[in-house]
Formats: structure tokens, C-alpha cells, sequence
């Protein structure tokens, strides 16, 4: 059998780059069951109510729901449970340090498989206000726009 090779994304969290504001981010690997690669090869994940904490020196995702295996038996696995992740100490300690300051959490922003190991795009974040939530849609607006009248610019001179 051939190696994979690429990045192959199985889920993504949109709705946290609208609610944070991302400060820094992290690769890192995830302890998994047989079941729950074979559900992720699946494409099948989801992370919107996920987040990560550090307990112990160890990092840790919790709630991210990763459905049963369809064709597993006994072995299947809990599909939120808490799963260990794959950081260098030196990287936990930081993040153990940051998040310990008023506002910071981690988040997962992506879940994806990379040369055929699953791996979790965290995000070391602060939650937007409401008003920063609004600015940041009339920003994506405003180029959007600006984009559209470039196009339709070129589109007159030729």
C-alpha cells in the first residue's frame, strides 16, 4: 500500500474565526482508536462545540464529536470524548501561560489528515464583542465589493 501524502482536510470551524480573534496557532497530533481514524478517513467530524484545555502538563480536546464507526462492533469508540494532544512541553507550557491570562482559550480550527496522520489546527484565542463581530463583516463587505468593481472595471476595458 502507498503512503499519503498532502493534506486532506476532513472537518473545519468556521464559526471560530467569527467569534475569536485569533491570536496564534498550533499543529499537533491527537492520541485516536482504530474506529475513530477509519470515521475521520470517512470524512466525518465535526468540531463547533470543541475546545482544549491544559491538565497536568498534558493538553487536552474535549468535545469534539466524531460519530461511531458505521461498520465497527464493541471496539467502536465514545464519540465526544476527551482526547489527548500531541504538543512538545515547551509549546504546552506557553500555552499553559497564555491561557491563563483573562480571555484566552483554545479552539480547534481544523481537523485534517497530513501525509496520513490526523492532526488538529488549534488556536490560542480572544473572544470578539459584539461590535468587533460587526466591523470584521463590514470589512469582508467593503472588499467584496471593492473586488467586484475591480472586476467589472477590467471587464470595460478590454
Amino acid at each position: 500500500m502507498a503512503k499519503e501524502t498532502g493534506k486532506k482536510l476532513v472537518a473545519q470551524n468556521k464559526k471560530a474565526r467569527h467569534e475569536y480573534t485569533i491570536l496564534d496557532t498550533y499543529e499537533c497530533g491527537m492520541v485516536l482508536t482504530g474506529t475513530e481514524v477509519k470515521s475521520l478517513r470517512e470524512g466525518r467530524a465535526n468540531l463547533v462545540d470543541g475546545y482544549a484545555y491544559v491538565q497536568g502538563g498534558e493538553a487536552w480536546i474535549d468535545n469534539v464529536f466524531i460519530p461511531e464507526y458505521t461498520q465497527g462492533t464493541w471496539t467502536n469508540h465514545s464519540a465526544r470524548r476527551k482526547r489527548k494532544l500531541l504538543l512538545h512541553k515547551m509549546e504546552i507550557r506557553k500555552i499553559e501561560s497564555k491561557v491563563k491570562e483573562t480571555g484566552h482559550t483554545l479552539v480547534p480550527l481544523s481537523l485534517y489528515f497530513k501525509d496520513g496522520r490526523a492532526k488538529i489546527e488549534l488556536a490560542l484565542a480572544v473572544g470578539k464583542k459584539l461590535y468587533d463581530k460587526r466591523q470584521t463583516l463590514r470589512e469582508q463587505q467593503d472588499k467584496r465589493e471593492s473586488d467586484r468593481a475591480v472586476a467589472a472595471a477590467r471587464r470595460r476595458q478590454r
